[in-house]
Formats: structure tokens, sequence, C-alpha cells
């Protein structure tokens, strides 16, 4: 991913952050002559046992991820496999409206990160939903409302056959805050209010802003 240097984390532990608020990522392998490289969307977590957390960037971090065993994408994967794992954050169009000056181009204020490394697919059924037990664990802490896994864990045992859960380990982790850095203070002003007035994740934007600006 190119990344300008103005548009740069301002620390590593951002891209961490945006990792965890943002789990749902796109896996990407290189397929066959035939079928052309692969693409998943799948809920991805740090490994809770890999100690990311305490990690200044996430360079040899594991992280957890699984999905259906019908995908050809799984029949596909091999121990080491080359991959990437794109995460998608609080974005939004910015009208050149917004700048009070002509000539003038629309754009798009975007966060996001891409982290390279290698795959290993789990063959053990007891480690495969220790996967789906941490992700579902970790995502009701993040984002449900207390739901209590133990009821499910037959569920969970019954549907596994049909699970590929998978580690990765991360050897490279970028990531881009494009959020009009290029502006001028008065602009960028205008753009973080006009984020902060809109709907839903598009607030989220104004306070990455908000972050960048402080920081820098």
């Amino acid at each position: 991913m190119f990344v300008p240097r103005m548009y740069r984390e301002p620390d590593a532990q951002w891209i961490l952050e945006l990792v965890r608020r943002n789990p749902l990522a796109m896996l990407m392998t290189n397929g066959t002559d035939t079928d052309g490289p692969f693409g998943t969307h799948l809920p991805v977590i740090p490994d809770p046992r890999s100690g990311a957390e305490e990690l200044t960037d996430l360079t040899g971090a594991t992280l957890l991820g699984h999905m259906n065993r019908a995908n050809p994408q799984w029949k596909a994967l091999r121990p080491g496999t080359p991959a990437v794992l794109s995460f998608a954050g609080p974005h939004g169009y910015v009208s050149p409206t917004l700048y009070q000056h002509t000539p003038a181009a629309p754009t798009w204020n975007y966060t996001a990160a891409q982290l390279r490394g290698a795959i290993e697919p789990i063959d053990s059924a007891e480690e495969a939903l220790s996967v789906v037990r941490a992700t579902a664990g970790t995502l009701e802490a993040d984002f449900g409302a207390g739901w209590d896994m133990a009821d499910s864990i037959g569920h969970f045992r019954r549907i596994l056959p049909g699970v590929g859960a998978f580690r990765f380990t991360v050897t490279r982790a970028t990531a881009i805050f494009k959020l009009s850095q290029e502006q001028n203070g008065e602009t960028q002003g205008r753009v973080c209010r006009h984020f902060q007035e809109a709907a839903g994740r598009q607030r989220e934007v104004a306070d990455y802003m908000s972050r960048v600006t402080e920081v820098r």
C-alpha cells in the first residue's frame, strides 16, 4: 500500500487500534492461473496469547481468523501461504464546496491498514474451536451486549467441520490516515465540522481528524 509521508500513522499503536475497531478484513491470497487472486471478507482478531497489545507495532504478532471450508480460497491455502489482510476504517466523501475556493477537486478521506504475512491453516479440531471461541468472545466484548457463549459450545462443535480456522503471522504492517492534512488549518476545520455533523460512522472521521491535528 502506497502511503505518502503526510498520511502516515502518528504512532504504530494506531494500526492496532484500527484493526481492533474494524475487525472485518479482506483476506487476499494468490490463486491459480484459472481462478486468479482470491479475496474473502472475514472477521480477524489479534491472538489473545500473542501479546499483540504490548508490541510497538504489529510485526511478529499473530492474528486469528476463520472461513467456510467450502470456500475455494480455503482449499487453495497451504502452510506458509503469503497473504494480505486489508482493514477499512472510518471514511467519507469530501466535497469541494467545503474548500470555499476554486479550482478544486473532490476527494475521499479515509483510514485503512494492510498487514502482510503468512497463513497457517489449523488442522486440529480443538484448536479450531479455540479460534472460534476467541473470536466470539473478543467480538462480543467489543461490540456485543453481554452474550454468554457457554450454552452454545455444543453448537460450535456441530458446525466445526465446516469451519476453516487459521493463524496469520504479521511480517509487515502499514496504514494510511488520509484526513485532509494537505489543506490549510481553516479548511481542515471546515471538513472536520462537516464530518462531526454527519450521520453514523462518518463522525469517526472527525474524531481521527481532531486527533491528527493534536499530535502534529
